[in-house]
């Protein structure tokens, strides 16, 4: 296949697609995807900047890209490594979500923030940072939805 992974360079989508994502996305993840949540036991997950993400998560950021939408960096502390991203926008943060999910992985989706790490460390994220853990599609197995299952 020998594509690369979205976590490499960042191109957005053109204003026109990223609504169109934008809108097929919100439905789901208002929806929770399934009747299982994978909620943060109350913990609203709020708008932050790269750098509060990783305060409130104990990283020194390396790495760090930004682009007009979004901001991007590195993290590895005691509970493993993750990528922290923070986006201007609603939109912005859909649209790279729908780009990113048919690579599979797990994503922690917050308020305009998405950390991408495995699920054991998104979980412990979590409890810090709040949010909803969403997996991204099944390579191989006919892609079926995750939408945070365990």
């Amino acid at each position: 296949m020998g594509s690369r992974h979205p976590l490499g360079p960042i191109t957005l989508p053109r204003p026109r697609t990223a609504l169109l994502c934008a809108a097929a996305l919100a439905l789901p993840l208002a929806a929770g995807c399934s009747a299982k949540s994978d909620a943060s036991d109350g913990k609203a997950a709020k708008p932050a900047s790269l750098q509060e993400l990783a305060q409130q998560t104990d990283c020194k950021v390396t790495g760090t890209r930004k682009v007009k939408d979004l901001e991007q960096g590195n993290c590895k502390t005691s509970l493993g490594r993750y990528v922290l991203l923070s986006f201007t926008t609603d939109g912005g943060m859909d649209s790279w979500l729908h780009e990113a999910k048919p690579w599979g992985g797990w994503y922690l989706v917050g308020a305009r923030w998405i950390a991408v790490s495995e699920k054991p460390v998104l979980e412990s994220l979590r409890k810090e940072l709040g949010g909803e853990i969403v997996q991204g599609d099944h390579h191989g197995g006919g892609g079926q939805h995750g939408g945070g299952h365990g």
